[in-house]
Parts: C-alpha cells; sequence; structure tokens
C-alpha cells in the first residue's frame, strides 16, 4: 500500500431511506410573496374549512391582510362523526 491508500480508507455509501423523515412531513411557511404590498411579507395562518381530509388554512399578509396562499394539514388521525 502506498501513502496515498492508507490515508483514504474505501468509502463505502449508506443506502438510501425509501421513507422521507417525519421532521419534513410540514413545512409552515413564515414569509410569502404579497401582491398588494409588492415584497415577501410575513404571513398570518388562519384557519379556513375543517374537511374530511385535513384542515385548510389560509394564510394572510399581516400587513394588509390580502390572502396570499393556503394549505391543506392532512389529519393524522381518523375524524369520526358524532351522532346523538
Amino acid at each position: 500500500m502506498n501513502n496515498e491508500q492508507r490515508m483514504h480508507p474505501p468509502y463505502r455509501v449508506p443506502p438510501r431511506r425509501r421513507k422521507p423523515s417525519a421532521q419534513y412531513d410540514q413545512f409552515e411557511a413564515t414569509e410569502l410573496y404579497c401582491p398588494k404590498c409588492r415584497q415577501a411579507m410575513p404571513v398570518r395562518k388562519r384557519l379556513l374549512l375543517v374537511l374530511p381530509e385535513g384542515d385548510k388554512y389560509e394564510y394572510l399578509c399581516a400587513a394588509c391582510l390580502t390572502t396570499v396562499g393556503d394549505k391543506i394539514e392532512k389529519a393524522t388521525e381518523g375524524i369520526g362523526l358524532v351522532r346523538p
């Protein structure tokens, strides 16, 4: 073995995971582009609808309250209907 081989052992590439990591399951927007303010602005998240597939949220510009986006967060648990 020469000196170069001793300094750099063979490198093995770890196998890739098939499932995405849970830490990247949901993203939260902190700033979005507002067409009225013409720049990226902080946003407020407001619950708009509760749907069977998840909750729908609306993102509002913090300065002018213009709707700048929306998002559906998937329900983690099944929601059942309660009948009297």
